[in-house]
């Protein structure tokens, strides 16, 4: 991973001397289990336990001999122990060490993006209630629809990710499990108390019937709820980024005193942070799709999985914890333009009330396609002659044979638009 995309407390979990540390962990245990039942002494299981050493760059240089990663592990700590070292690996295939071990490696880091999120949630939601009140103009298709609040938008960010926080812990639930069954999963060289004893002692779950493997429906849960998370660091990013275009200029990310937004034009601002979260969340989400690749495997299994699997999962672990930090750190620091919000507010003449006045007008006893018509006339020729549609509906003799003055001072209260948005923080508190 570049390390410029890279947090140290993520990395360290993902290293080499921490993924061949799990392994060990993962071993010893065994033989604990396998000494809970009597079949390696006491003895041996404490000299193991007391001289094994791992040696990175020497399993490195056995690798490139045996061409198989657990066998270079085993050989260099075994010869780290002695004659005892023999019992390092009993009854056990590479996947039970491989699979277990992974399990312990992202729930670890599952944590950390349960946490990114526990941070982010709450400077949403601080954002969401500092804002709640600044009347802004909703869109959809980009076009002026009605009004909202930015804290609207905001806490509608923030609910989202409520969610996520929640498919991440089912997430890390549906991945901490172990196997320890062997060769096709079957137990055939390994007591069942031997994985019980080593799931119990790491707080995993047993899998049931696995094969070789651990089953990998598991772990593309695991990435796709990643995916989920990433596209809706995305999505608000891309907010901003709307928003801070220049004809829009209602807010702007972060710039920094020194800062430069182009070798050639000394005049830009751009969204750069917003734009990175953007690209990062489609490498993420990209690979989503290799991990339901790897759920189909050959009988029992096969490795294909393996290859892809160095990758996607540190990738995409380390890649989701920069950018949730990244962009709590834009919303913390996020510059909000008031003037420019309600300049864009107003911007096409206000009719933006058109179908509080549509509504009106049928609950008056006109056809809903006669109102419509009325309505839709008067909003076009507003935006067309950059007249105010407000006036211009004050001084239509058509409304005001069903509309009284009194009437049109309540149609034509933004509050009135909004009276119900209030209540919505109320699930914010």
């Amino acid at each position: 991973m570049i390390s410029r995309y890279t947090r140290k407390e993520m990395s360290e979990i993902w290293s080499d001397e921490n993924k061949f540390k799990k392994w060990m962990d993962i071993e010893i245990a065994a033989l604990e289990g396998w000494n809970k039942i009597g079949v390696i002494p006491d003895n041996v299981v404490n000299e193991i336990k007391n001289k094994a050493r791992i040696d990175v760059q020497r399993i490195r240089e056995i690798e490139k001999i045996t061409n198989h990663d657990v066998i270079a592990f085993v050989e260099q700590v075994s010869s780290s122990v002695g004659e005892s070292g023999r019992y390092i690996h009993y009854g056990l295939t590479s996947s039970d060490i491989l699979d277990t071990s992974l399990a312990l490696l992202l729930r670890e880091s599952g944590n950390i993006i349960l946490r990114d999120i526990e941070i982010l949630t709450e400077t949403l939601k601080g954002k969401a209630i500092q804002f709640k009140d600044v009347v802004m103009m909703g869109r959809t298709h980009g076009v002026h629809a009605e009004p909202i609040t930015l804290g609207f938008k905001i806490g509608g960010w923030y609910f989202e990710f409520i969610r996520n926080y929640e498919r991440m812990k089912r997430a890390i639930e549906e991945i901490s499990v172990g196997k320890l069954s062997g060769a096709v999963g079957t137990f055939s060289n390994i007591d069942p108390v031997v994985e019980e004893y080593v799931c119990k002692k790491f707080s995993l779950k047993q899998e049931k019937f696995s094969t070789q493997i651990i089953p990998r429906d598991r772990h593309c849960y695991f990435i796709s709820t990643l995916g989920v998370i990433a596209a809706s660091c995305e999505r608000i990013a891309l907010q901003i980024r709307l928003m801070q275009q220049t004809e829009i200029g209602e807010v702007a990310e972060v710039f920094g005193k020194g800062q430069k937004g182009s070798s050639a034009m000394p005049h830009k601002r751009n969204p750069i942070l917003c734009e990175r979260i953007c690209g990062l969340s489609r490498v993420i989400k990209k690979n989503t799709g290799t991990a339901m690749e790897n759920v189909a495997l050959w009988y029992e299994r096969d490795i294909s999985h393996s290859s892809a699997e160095r990758i996607i999962f540190p990738e995409s672990l380390i890649l989701l914890d920069y950018i949730l930090t990244l962009l709590d750190r834009i919303i913390k620091e996020m510059d909000v333009f008031e003037a420019n919000i309600e300049r864009n507010l107003n911007i096409t003449g206000r009719v933006f009330f058109s179908q509080k006045l549509l509504n009106t007008l049928v609950v008056k006893g006109l056809p809903r396609d006669k109102a419509y018509e009325i309505v839709q006339g008067l909003a076009f020729q507003s935006i067309r002659e950059k007249r105010d549609f407000v006036e211009m509906v004050k001084a239509s003799h058509e409304i005001k044979k069903h509309i009284t003055d009194e009437e049109m001072k309540e149609i034509f209260d933004v509050k009135q638009l909004l009276k119900n948005v209030e209540k919505l923080f109320d699930n914010l508190r």
